[in-house]
């Protein structure tokens, strides 16, 4: 978001509105203007407290909108926390204002995947229902996967013009990285194949499926496992670890981003591990710096998510079914037995990144941002025509 509201500063007047700390500024030359709202949040483990800060924050956002939009604006708002989209969509439609929503996590499936709450309950019936009305206010609706859209089309009266696929970006530079025996991280590992994994190990994720993947292929000298994260799945990691270790099994806390290529390179193979019902739900920003380092991903994912279908469209990596250690180790044998063949498919992988740039989707926001403020020019002409 903070790349998007840059880009967007180049050319236009942007205000962001944010929780984070420290972050208030005074617009400039190609400069946002930096509005930032005192916020409490617990940590992620305290799911009561953090579902109340959620909603308090998005009333203030609510309220901070009101306060700064105009009729001729357009506000671009996110999924996260997930009861911000429909206050800030609320508040555009009171002032007039066009509005856009980039869909990072699609709820209520999000929690329903996560075992937060059934299908069925009455709060998910009520996302729905909020989700309905709201996604006919949007002008505008950002996904970034493919199985995205079929899930808002799910909806009564969805409009599929209002859609947009922009997926997200690699930040690390593209091109193919050799795999190095010198490389700190493989060294750490000892291994002659590398399985690496890392990133958010949330409610949504299942790496306790490749932790049971490693344990079956605990007596192949071929293989090991790296593995890195944060989240509630890799604190339960850390315990398994600590109180039964396996000797295959390599564990590093999350790394700095200066040496995250370092550690991206490191594996011969990366995993992506959901839980089940996937589809639609969220799409893993990490591959696309896995792909411009050029390492194949084993995505443990229905086979009709965004980054299952990818991966057979573009033959860079294996779909596994999710929470199923069993067939995540026969897939981790295949790749390892078939060095050469892997190898390659990181190559190809290193030519896909080329697709998810930086540059291609700033332009793509752009774009968006430039159709939706000339649509708010055109109704505030025809108003001004039909007021006279």
């Amino acid at each position: 978001m903070t790349e998007i509201a840059r880009e967007l500063a180049l050319q236009r007047q942007v205000m962001v509105i944010t929780s984070a700390p420290g972050s208030a500024s005074q617009p400039g030359p190609g400069k946002p203007e930096v509005s930032e709202i005192k916020s409490w949040w617990p940590g992620k483990s305290a799911l009561v407290s953090r579902s109340f800060a959620a909603v308090l924050f998005s009333v203030q956002v609510f309220f901070a909108v009101l306060k700064h939009a105009r009729s001729e604006d357009v506000l671009l708002s996110v999924t996260t926390p997930f009861t911000l989209p429909y206050t800030v969509t609320l508040a555009a439609r009171l002032r007039g204002a066009a509005s856009a929503l980039i869909i990072y996590d699609f709820y209520p499936d999000t929690l329903v995947m996560a075992g937060f709450l059934s299908a069925n309950s009455i709060l998910a019936r009520w996302l729905r229902s909020a989700n309905e009305t709201m996604f006919r206010w949007l002008d505008a609706m950002v996904v970034i996967g493919r199985d995205m859209a079929s899930k808002i089309m799910a909806y009564p009266n969805a409009d599929a013009a209002k859609i947009s696929l922009i997926p997200n970006w690699a930040t690390m530079p593209v091109r193919y990285r050799e795999l190095s025996a010198d490389n700190p991280y493989r060294r750490l590992c000892g291994g002659q194949f590398v399985i690496a994994m890392s990133g958010n190990a949330g409610f949504t994720h299942d790496p306790m499926s490749v932790f049971a993947a490693a344990r079956i292929l605990k007596d192949d000298d071929r293989i090991r496992f790296l593995l890195s994260g944060e989240g509630v799945g890799w604190t339960k990691i850390k315990d398994i670890q600590a109180a039964s270790p396996l000797p295959n099994v390599t564990l590093v806390e999350r790394v700095a981003d200066f040496d995250l290529e370092s550690f991206l390179s490191a594996g011969d193979v990366w995993i992506v591990p959901y839980r089940r019902n996937n589809t639609g739900v969220s799409v893993p920003s990490r591959i696309y710096n896995i792909f411009a380092i050029g390492r194949p991903i084993i995505i443990c994912s229905e086979a009709d998510s965004e980054a299952a279908v990818l991966l057979r469209e573009e033959n860079i990596g294996w779909v596994t079914p999710p929470e199923d250690p069993q067939a995540l180790a026969r897939t981790i044998e295949l790749a390892a037995s078939s060095a050469a063949a892997t190898e390659e498919k990181g190559r190809r992988a290193v030519l896909v990144a080329t697709r998810y740039t930086r540059q291609i989707a700033l332009g793509a926001y752009r774009d968006l941002m430039d159709r939706l403020l000339e649509g708010q020019l055109l109704r505030r002409r025809n108003e001004v025509k039909s007021a006279a």
